[in-house]
């Protein structure tokens, strides 16, 4: 596209793209196509003059190559914009603010006094009415203080104050909308779901699809610990299926043949197939913002004891307003008192912050579904980790395959994978990844698999029972035996390495070895969240004993609870919730659930079953355990920020209410520094707490 470059520094380009008029979705298009060349750091795109600006820190010619080439209709469709951007937002909310203001000056400049003391008299309906309905309804609000602070000005013939009081409520009530609506906007985009394959049912088989290829009709598997990709309904099986992340509702609902089902909701148990019906998954985007603003999942204490403070103080601001008049005789200082209330800040910069750590979090690949789990991060002296995949790499690899009964290596590892792929373990992604390095082809030659969770799989081959699991699950549940010859060949098995035991008709064929790495950076990040206050750090895994004891000397935990079970390890977190500690637990399976479900808040490994993210509080990148500690030191700047929030609105507000005491602020300037500095602590709120440096030393 031709373009004409209008500034040229270094690492900076501003273009003015030749296009005549462009629309916001088309801005949009360009600022992710540049956004994905190589080198760029920054875009941002002037719709109303056609400009975009550049920052970059590669090379000028790869940025004037990108702009060159560019055309609407090819960079639509590579598909770079996601399905929500606030461009079309925050011009909403600029033209509602643009018209406000211009009304304003308009009547004040140009209308003669008659006309604008009819307009105030007609505005302030609104506010007096709103004000009436809250007294109607027993409650000393806000709305009380705004409609009496206009009925005042307006019985007293004051039509120019109770104008200038009605333009700035409406300022702030734009003003206020704007933040709360972008900064909910922003946690719903960071929350949208990122599902890249789906199990397609096409002509009585299952073949593992990109969820992009689907279209409407086609019918798709779900099984236990599964996430619903798209909107769909029921057409054969029946599963519990988790729907937390779009209602709140804490317990699975039955889905049966007929049911609909919903992106982004989880499979806790069972198996079924739906038909899909909705191939984007579009509606998934409005019912998260719905939740976020309708789930008491989000509100933490401390937005909790804001908004009851908020309440509490509209008596207090009334009484001062009454007290004034009666000591003072002035009306003029009454109504700068009157003017003044603590409710809108402490109810607008208090929930921003939440929701602009929330989003910041997002930025260091942190999911926070809720304010209240950001305060238990920052309180918590307790933290579990499960092991494996957490305190070990999401991506463990086969070390071997022992094989038992005369059967052949090659031939169990291949049955096994074909048990293993259809459920979201790091362990059975190990065993299909093996399969697939060697050249073992494994169509489904079984009948249905059922999955007993934290334990293992069961299954029919050639009418024969085949299992695959832990070895509590084969030997003790199942009352599998190894063969009587082979006892010794069983007991040199490395204690080194996990262990999956696949049995065929009650005897044990083949014992499979997974090296389990330990992240490198394990020990260095559980000493690092030791420092940030974390007086308890503790590991439990179903793994032997053995094995736990050396990743647990390896990492430096306080704590080591090996060969536990999924209830054990929420027991365990009851029992010092009791005790009075706030606990937090890490994990990345199925048979976390419980556990994460229990802690004060859970954190599940971005990689790990898609029933763990469900029902996680939180969700963590897998690369890096130091992500934890930026999610502690995030956490703890909040509440400092929050602290320091409540000690500003409250001092600044009583000097506002003093100095209109003492006559030294008409009601005017009082209302248009309480709604300014309303406005000032909310958009500090909405800046990042951490710096880059600070950031970084983690």
């Amino acid at each position: 596209m031709k373009c004409t470059i209008q500034h040229d520094l270094p690492g900076r380009l501003r273009v003015h793209l030749c296009c005549g008029r462009m629309t916001l979705s088309q801005a949009d298009v360009l600022e992710y196509y540049l956004l994905s060349v190589e080198g760029v750091k920054s875009v941002k795109v002037y719709d109303r003059t056609q400009d975009a600006v550049v920052v970059y820190d590669g090379t000028r010619t790869g940025v004037v190559r990108a702009l060159a080439a560019f055309s609407f209709a090819k960079a639509e469709k590579l598909e770079l914009v996601p399905e929500h951007t606030s461009r079309a937002l925050n011009r909403e909310f600029e033209d509602k603010l643009a018209v406000t203001v211009m009304r304003r000056c308009v009547s004040r400049l140009f209308l003669p006094v008659p006309i604008t003391s009819a307009l105030a008299v007609l505005r302030s309906v609104k506010y007096i009415r709103e004000g009436l309905l809250a007294l109607w309804h027993r409650k000393l609000s806000v709305a009380v203080l705004d409609g009496t602070a206009v009925a005042v000005s307006i019985l007293r013939g004051d039509y120019n104050t109770a104008g200038s009081v009605m333009f700035m409520l409406r300022l702030g009530e734009i003003l206020e909308e704007w933040t709360h609506k972008k900064s909910v906007a922003d946690l719903a985009s960071a929350m949208s779901l990122k599902v890249d394959k789906v199990w397609l049912r096409t002509e009585g088989t299952e073949v593992l699809t990109d969820v992009r290829s689907v279209r409407p009709g086609d019918r798709i598997v779900i099984r236990t610990g599964g996430m619903i990709p798209l909107d769909g309904s029921v057409v054969e099986g029946e599963a519990m299926v988790n729907q937390s992340s779009l209602t709140g509702e804490s317990m699975p609902v039955a889905k049966r043949p007929g049911s609909p089902v919903y992106a982004g909701t989880v499979a806790e148990k069972g198996e079924c197939v739906i038909t899909v019906e909705k191939v984007s998954g579009s509606g998934r985007y409005d019912r998260v913002v719905r939740m976020i603003e309708e789930s008491e999942k989000l509100k933490s204490t401390a937005e909790d004891k804001a908004a009851r403070m908020a309440d509490n103080l509209v008596p207090y601001t009334l009484g001062g307003t009454a007290l004034t008049y009666l000591v003072t005789r002035n009306v003029t200082k009454m109504l700068a008192v009157l003017m003044v209330d603590f409710s809108c800040a402490l109810k607008l910069a208090i929930p921003i912050a939440v929701l602009s750590a929330m989003r910041e979090s997002a930025g260091y690949h942190i999911s926070v579904k809720g304010g209240r789990f950001l305060e238990a991060v920052a309180k918590a002296d307790t933290i579990v980790f499960d092991k494996t995949g957490t305190l070990t790499y999401a991506t463990p690899t086969v070390a071997a395959v022992i094989p038992f009964g005369g059967q052949q290596e090659a031939e169990m590892l291949r049955l096994a994978a074909c048990l293993e792929e259809h459920y979201p373990h790091s362990m059975a992604n190990a065993v299909v990844e093996e399969a697939k390095h060697r050249g073992l082809s494994h169509e489904e030659y079984h009948s249905q698999v059922q999955y007993v969770v934290a334990h293992g799989i069961s299954s029919m081959v050639e009418e024969k029972k085949v299992i695959i699991g832990s070895a509590h699950f084969v030997f003790e549940d199942e009352g599998c035996r190894v063969p009587a010859e082979e006892q010794e060949k069983f007991d040199a098995i490395p204690a080194a390495y996990s262990h999956l035991y696949l049995c065929i008709d009650g005897v044990l064929a083949a014992v499979i070895c997974i090296h389990d790495p330990l992240r490198r950076e394990a020990r260095e990040a559980v000493k690092a969240l030791h420092d940030s206050g974390f007086a308890n750090v503790v590991m439990m895994t179903g793994d032997n004993r053995r094995t736990a004891e050396s990743v647990a000397r390896e990492v430096g935990v306080d704590a080591v609870y090996a060969e536990v079970l999924p209830e054990d390890k929420a027991a365990f977190i009851r029992a010092e919730k009791a005790k009075g500690h706030t606990v937090i637990m890490v994990g990345d399976g199925v048979n976390d659930s419980p556990a994460l479900s229990e802690a004060d808040a859970g954190i599940a490994i971005s990689t790990g079953a898609a029933i763990a993210r469900e029902i996680a509080d939180i969700t963590v990148a897998s690369e890096n355990l130091f992500e934890l500690v930026i999610l502690r030191k995030l956490s703890q700047a909040l509440m400092g920020r929050i602290h320091g929030s409540y000690r500003f609105i409250v001092g600044f507000n009583l000097s506002l209410i003093a100095l209109g005491v003492a006559g030294v602020l008409p009601p005017t300037t009082s209302a248009l520094l309480h709604n300014g500095s309303t406005l000032g602590i909310s958009l500090k709120n909405m800046t990042d707490l951490l710096d880059e440096e600070n950031a970084s030393q983690t």
